[in-house]
């Protein structure tokens, strides 16, 4: 008996070649006396299809009598975080988003499970774990694995782009510096503090997020800009060649400063939290230094960005990269007529794409981001849906229109880092988010457009559950929401002033705008 496994299907077979190099087959000769039972104990495979060959009788009542059982295979995770709204293909992307991470946290975050890789990316990582810390209790997870990215840093710092190192892997992918993927080592030990509280894990990787920081600073030179060296930059912008997806519209070393004055700006907060004054200020001043160098740079006098694309202006936005009010708002206005001009549809690769729509509500462009969200065209997320997708894509166009698999090399059905945009979906559109360290203070801030008339989500906070529900009706938006104890929130509704709520249940309805 053989069986074969594959993400999808082409002209109604299973279609392997996204595979490359994993077989994805295996082979099992039954001795014909008795029950037998047989699963691989060696390897696993992600997939969605499977051809069964060589079964004596007939598969699909084998399947239909539990004789074929296909296993759920990820680490034991607790589940802490849900979303809903009044869009069901809104609701399928975020389902999509939920499986495919379920797909790929197997002891390490993998890109993808199904492929010969299966590696844990830590640019993936970086922009998925605010969306996977949210979802999941992650905290023992990841801060193990971020315990083995410090053990495979490099003596001068360097973050390896997959934890752990692969020795096989390293003529594919030497190890050396990159921007947004080393970034890892500054980005996720702080996202595990806001999200959980946990100030040891501060502690336990300061050091090597210090590391990371003092090494684009001695990469950088004195005019504090990274630009130079191999950058992956906004890696599969979709108008990037197929076979060369880091040929990126905005400027790689744009990016890799951005980066760098991020992670000094996370290095300063978290030496803030842990007392470390000293190290505080040096690394809060070097935040400032490449921020200015940055403006200097690739920011024009009239706000628009030297590299005139989506993820140049989410990255100055959402960095906090423009000091000038006024060149922040150009910045936005002319983020938003980027959007507008694609149609709404994507333009951003996995650096751009977790920041965009924040980059849109956050500088006044709400409906722009909402019209980003719902865009059912080719590249966007609904396209996905539409097309059948029960995971994130690694590539907005994977599969193409007419049903047949992108040509590229680099097609993978269930590539988490895409799907970062959930984050936002918790955030913005229900709007529940951490306003202190393990959500012991709450914001709820919930921004309604799109058309959508309700959206709620709930988490489990390591204080208890908190949760926010709002619809439209009746020309009023009316909020439901929890408040656990031992915390307090803050309701914060467009056009009114916060209200603090305290532990229990609170409901308010104001007029609709």
């Amino acid at each position: 008996m053989t069986i074969r496994t594959a993400e999808v299907l082409q002209d109604g077979e299973i279609y392997t070649r996204p595979l490359r190099g994993a077989r994805s087959t295996d082979s099992y000769t039954l001795a014909g006396t008795g029950v037998e039972e047989w699963e691989p104990r060696f390897t696993f495979h992600g997939f969605r299809y499977a051809e069964i060959t060589g079964w004596p009788g007939d598969v699909e009542s084998a399947a239909a009598a539990g004789d074929l059982v296909a296993r759920v295979y990820h680490t034991d995770l607790e589940r802490t975080g849900w979303f809903a709204s009044s869009d069901p293909s809104v609701d399928q992307l975020h389902e999509n988003v939920r499986w495919g991470m379920r797909g790929n946290f197997v002891d390490i975050p993998t890109d993808c499970p199904q492929r010969d890789e299966r590696v844990g990316w830590t640019g993936d990582l970086q922009v998925f774990a605010p969306t996977a810390s949210f979802l999941y209790d992650v905290s023992g997870m990841l801060a193990g694995w971020l315990e083995d990215l410090a053990l495979e840093q490099l003596p001068d710092g360097t973050v390896p782009w997959y934890v752990p190192v692969i020795p096989a892997y390293e003529m594919w992918t030497p190890i050396r510096p990159g921007a947004a993927w080393g970034d890892a080592a500054a980005f996720t030990p702080w996202t595990l503090y806001e999200r959980f509280g946990d100030r040891g894990v501060l502690e336990a990787q300061f050091d090597s997020a210090r590391r990371w920081v003092d090494l684009q600073e001695r990469l950088s030179g004195e005019d504090r800009l990274w630009n130079e060296g191999f950058q992956l930059g906004d890696w599969l912008d979709p108008d990037a060649p197929p076979q060369d997806p880091a040929d990126a519209k905005t400027d790689r070393y744009l990016v890799a400063t951005a980066y760098f004055a991020a992670s000094a700006r996370k290095v300063a907060l978290m030496a803030e939290a842990l007392g470390r004054d000293a190290d505080a200020a040096h690394y809060g001043r070097l935040a400032d230094e490449v921020r200015a160098a940055f403006a200097a740079e690739y920011v024009l006098p009239d706000g628009r960005m030297t590299s005139d694309a989506q993820t140049a202006y989410a990255l100055a936005l959402t960095f906090d990269l423009l000091v000038d009010p006024a060149r922040r708002e150009a910045a936005g206005a002319r983020l938003a007529e980027l959007v507008a001009e694609a149609g709404n549809r994507i333009s951003t690769g996995f650096v751009g794409t977790p920041l965009v729509s924040d980059a849109l509500s956050g500088s006044g462009h709400l409906e722009r981001a909402y019209a980003l969200l719902l865009e059912r065209e080719c590249p966007s997320w609904l396209y996905q849906v539409d097309m059948g997708a029960t995971t994130i894509w690694e590539r907005w166009d994977a599969m193409l229109p007419d049903g047949t698999v992108n040509p590229g090399t680099m097609t993978s059905f269930n590539h988490y880092a895409l799907g970062a945009v959930a984050d936002w979906l918790h955030r913005i559109v229900a709007g529940i988010a951490p306003a202190a360290p393990g959500y012991r203070e709450i914001t709820f801030a919930p921004r309604p457009g799109g058309g959508l008339t309700r959206a709620s989500a709930r988490h489990l906070t390591p204080y208890g559950e908190a949760a926010i529900a709002w619809r439209i009706e009746g020309g009023e938006l009316v909020v439901e929401t929890t408040v656990p104890h031992g915390t307090t929130a803050t309701l914060d509704l467009v056009g009114h002033a916060p209200v603090a709520q305290g532990p229990g249940s609170h409901r308010v309805a104001v007029p609709a705008r």
